[in-house]
């Protein structure tokens, strides 16, 4: 049995504050404060909270209805707490709903609040819950970012019970893998809980409050690499064993006996799987030991992702089918037909057991051939009738006027027709966008709106810069792996040089060129629009809309194009 960390403390203790009843909407929704916080329920982390004295700014006194920059309208409060406030809110520019967090521009965190904003936004990465902007404005910081409705949080999942195998090495392995991504560029979360891990209806997570929870509590670490790695350690055990790996309760879990200090997972609950249990605690033990083998600790995502990725696949269990009824044979199959009954059962009508003697004698053999003779003739005039029916429809057909008939009764196959697009995002190789926040104007159904670039000044190619190497373009999002027959896509300038790709069906988030193998068009200079009708479908769920170079604009100098809607054909 290996030791717990000693120095495992609370990443944020809120001791005395009390949420705000609309926290119960929490469960889907993207908000970052969790009612469950509790001290001794978290990973090793230095915690900076500030006294008394020095957070001396009020939360914002805002109310349902106001409006942020003329579009943010707030629509419901989900935290109020240690000086700032986070909503839901609705874009009515965009006409959507997202998040806000509030705070007043003199409070003692504001600024570092914008900096892990703007720096969280950079990163791109859809694995994470996007921020969509950071402002100072009339005395108020505020943060905007995505809203899921449709996910779930994971303490809502661990509140239904223990996962599966095959769920809970999903969630370590996206988890650890996106943890690993952010770590690369500079980016720590700190504040890791099952609150801040959301799941879609496609089995996707999704982090929700990269560097902006901390920093709206304050929360820092000497160690945050290896803070986030306990951190996913601590989800992972209780996805196996629906318990928090500390000795106090915390997030609707209990907490592990007093006294026992941390035991792996396989001991906790039968039945769970040897390898996630060891992973378990590689990643929460700091001296590595597990029940049966002595592995190095994990003490980085990236060393977590590689372990996971080094154990062998778990597949995802086989479904269960109901069993059909035994079937029953009819009186006549189970041989009782005729046969005489028991006593107590009423008298069937008997049935000769012998049939009787074919026709042998010579009446017998003349009628025998005077009925196949008959046989023949109505054989034969009806054949000459039928004949003749269809000489005079094929005469019929060939006169002016008449309908002509498929002479091959050929199905022709139904027309293609647009598929729902769930979702869609700006192809960003470099991690970078351009213009994330027009991406919905491209499958909004509106000719009349685009996604547009910024003017490019000098070359074609996205003005020749490193980071616009790979180009540009949109993902769209069909909800799930579907078969694609056609594309159609209205351009906003003619003479962009563009091409359609598409992913792996089994393809999880892809980001890069190398994630869409599959060519829907060749890359090409197209015009208003560009259209393609495929000779076979191609099934995947995500479509790459990958535009190359830009026209020239009217300036003569400089360069734009986009994209004004996108319809996928199925």
């Amino acid at each position: 049995m290996a030791e717990r960390s000693t120095a495992a403390v609370d990443v944020a203790d809120n001791s005395g504050d009390e949420p705000l009843s609309a926290k119960a909407d929490e469960a889907t929704t993207d908000g970052t404060a969790e009612a469950q916080d509790s001290t001794g329920a978290g990973p090793r982390e230095v915690v900076d909270e500030p006294t008394g004295s020095e957070v001396n700014a009020s939360t914002p006194d805002l109310h349902s209805g106001h409006k942020l920059a003329g579009r943010y309208r707030l629509e419901e409060c989900v935290t109020r707490l240690d000086g700032f406030s986070s909503w839901r809110a609705v874009d009515e520019k965009l006409r959507r709903a997202v998040g806000v967090h509030l705070l007043p521009a003199d409070h003692p965190r504001a600024r570092s609040v914008l900096a892990a904003a703007r720096s969280s936004a950079l990163l791109g990465d859809p694995r994470f819950v996007q921020v969509l902007d950071a402002v100072e404005e009339n005395d108020l910081v505020y943060v905007v970012h995505e809203w899921l409705p449709d996910a779930t949080e994971l303490t809502a999942l661990l509140g239904t019970g223990p996962m599966d195998a095959h769920d809970a090495y999903q969630l370590v392995s996206q988890i650890s893998q996106a943890m690993a991504a952010a770590h690369r560029e500079g980016l720590a979360h700190l504040r890791l809980t099952p609150g801040a891990v959301l799941r879609s209806s496609s089995g996707q997570y999704r982090i929700r409050g990269l560097a902006v929870n901390a920093a709206l509590r304050g929360i820092t670490s000497e160690g945050p690499q290896r803070a986030d790695t306990e951190a996913i350690g601590a989800l992972l055990y209780a996805a196996l064993t629906q318990r928090w790996p500390y000795e106090s309760d915390a997030y609707g879990l209990s907490g592990l006996p007093k006294g026992v200090g941390l035991i792996a997972p396989d001991q906790v609950r039968a039945g769970v799987h040897r390898g996630l249990s060891e992973i378990a605690m590689r990643a929460l033990a700091n001296d590595g030991a597990t029940a049966s083998r002595q592995e190095q600790p994990c003490t980085t995502p990236d060393e977590l992702a590689k372990a996971v990725a080094a154990m062998p696949r778990i597949r995802p269990p086989e479904p269960t089918f109901t069993a059909p009824p035994e079937y029953q044979r009819t009186t006549y199959q189970q041989g009782t037909y005729g046969r005489p009954t028991g006593p107590g059962t009423p008298p069937t009508q008997s049935v000769h057991a012998i049939p009787p003697a074919p026709l042998q004698s010579r009446t017998g053999k003349t009628l025998k051939w005077a009925v196949s003779a008959l046989l023949i003739a109505a054989l034969g005039l009806g054949s000459w009738q039928l004949a003749e029916t269809l000489l005079d429809r094929d005469n019929s057909s060939g006169d002016p006027g008449t309908t002509q008939t498929n002479p091959k009764n050929e199905v022709a196959p139904p027309p293609a027709v647009p598929l729902r697009i769930t979702d869609a995002a700006e192809f960003m190789p470099s991690g970078s966008g351009i213009k994330q926040e027009a991406v919905p104007n491209a499958i909004d159904g509106k000719p009349g709106t685009a996604w547009i670039t910024p003017r490019y000044q000098g070359y074609a190619n996205f003005g020749n810069l490193p980071s616009r190497k790979d180009g540009s373009g949109i993902v769209v999002d069909l909800g799930s792996v579907k078969d694609v027959s056609g594309i159609d896509i209205t351009m906003y300038r003619s003479g962009q040089k563009a091409e359609v790709l598409a992913a792996d069906k089994s393809a999880s988030a892809p980001s890069s060129l190398a994630d869409f193998p599959q060519r829907l068009t060749q890359l090409k200079t197209a015009g208003s629009s560009l259209k393609e009708t495929l000779s076979k479908p191609v099934r995947t769920r995500y479509v790459l809309i990958h535009i190359t170079e830009l026209p020239s604009d009217d300036t003569g100098s400089g360069y734009r194009g986009g994209i004004s809607e996108i319809s996928v054909l199925g």
